[in-house]
């Protein structure tokens, strides 16, 4: 039986793919274009992608498929439909990354919060070596505790980062996108009264019809002088044009992880913000702890194992 990893660069060049050997011949590819899928899965029986489209056009060139594993949560890369339709499983990744993105989202928090890189460029630049006094406070910081922490989405990751930042003090309140999300422990509020009165706001959201755009020009410009915004959920989710345009006319820190478009596109306006100083981009990395990617593996060779059962 032949297995192939189409996207196997995604998981990261340190990940260990060996496991698969296991199933049968196994094969990865660092990347797929769209003109290399067909070429690329052959006559395997099981295929494992990241990002890469699995469509109709792909089932159908290739009669062998079996199982699509996909090595994400996310199932939005594959047409579900046309893959029951010719009896092909598909089977995803969840929970894998809960610990993972709930931590990036505390690092960026207490890295804007904090003037982290504001300070550690004065250390290193040598200033602090002609200081008169013992100390430097050119940058105001402040704590978590006591502020108020809006989640938006309080699913398994929102409710990790609300017991976080419950635990360093902070007020936390949520907004379910979906209208369906209660919690007893947590005060739900209206999308209009976290954006007024949070001095923090994390999104913990998918991407769907009810949360693209969710927050844009109005809700940002509702925002706190001072406040802090954390994007881990998806891209799309936040304008990103209002957003740069909302930085530039009032003091905002910024955290994103995802944007609209991945890899991030030339001249996109968030390069050009007045103050970067007060905005931080990581490249969609708060998913891929090592802990995160090696538990990821592991599930996906569950996955195969239960399709191999039956």
């Amino acid at each position: 039986m032949k297995i192939v990893c189409l996207d196997a660069k995604t998981l990261g060049d340190d990940a260990d793919l060996t496991l698969f050997s296991q199933f049968g011949v196994f094969e990865a590819f660092d990347t797929t274009s769209l003109e290399e899928r067909i070429e690329h899965i052959g006559d395997a029986k099981i295929v494992l992608t990241n990002k890469v489209l699995i469509d109709k056009e792909v089932m159908d060139a290739c009669p062998n498929l079996g199982l699509i594993c996909i090595t994400a949560t996310g199932m939005n890369n594959v047409d579900l439909e046309y893959a029951k339709h010719k009896g092909i499983m598909v089977k995803n990744v969840a929970g894998y990354s809960t610990a993972s993105v709930a931590q990036t989202t505390l690092m960026l928090a207490l890295n804007l919060l904090g003037k982290l890189a504001y300070y550690d460029a004065y250390v290193k630049s040598g200033e602090w070596v002609k200081s008169p006094i013992f100390t430097h406070l050119a940058q105001p910081f402040s704590e978590i505790k006591g502020k108020r922490w809006g989640i938006i989405g309080l699913g398994n990751i929102g409710k990790e980062v609300a017991n976080i930042a419950t635990a360093f003090g902070a007020e936390v309140l949520y907004y379910s996108t979906s209208g369906a999300n209660h919690n007893g422990t947590y005060r739900q509020v209206s999308l209009d009264e976290m954006m007024q009165t949070c001095e923090i706001v994390s999104i913990h959201a998918p991407l769907n019809e009810k949360t693209r755009y969710l927050v844009s020009k109005e809700q940002l410009l509702m925002m706190k002088k001072g406040a802090i915004l954390i994007n881990v959920g998806r891209g799309g989710i936040v304008h990103e044009g209002d957003l740069a345009e909302a930085m530039d006319s009032k003091e905002l820190f910024v955290g994103l992880d995802v944007l609209e478009k991945e890899p991030m596109e030339a001249n996109h306006p968030l390069l050009h913000v007045k103050h970067p100083e007060r905005l931080i981009i990581t490249p969609h990395v708060a998913w891929a702890s090592v802990e995160a990617r090696r538990e990821l593996i592991r599930l996906v060779g569950e996955n195969i194992k239960d399709f191999l059962r039956q």
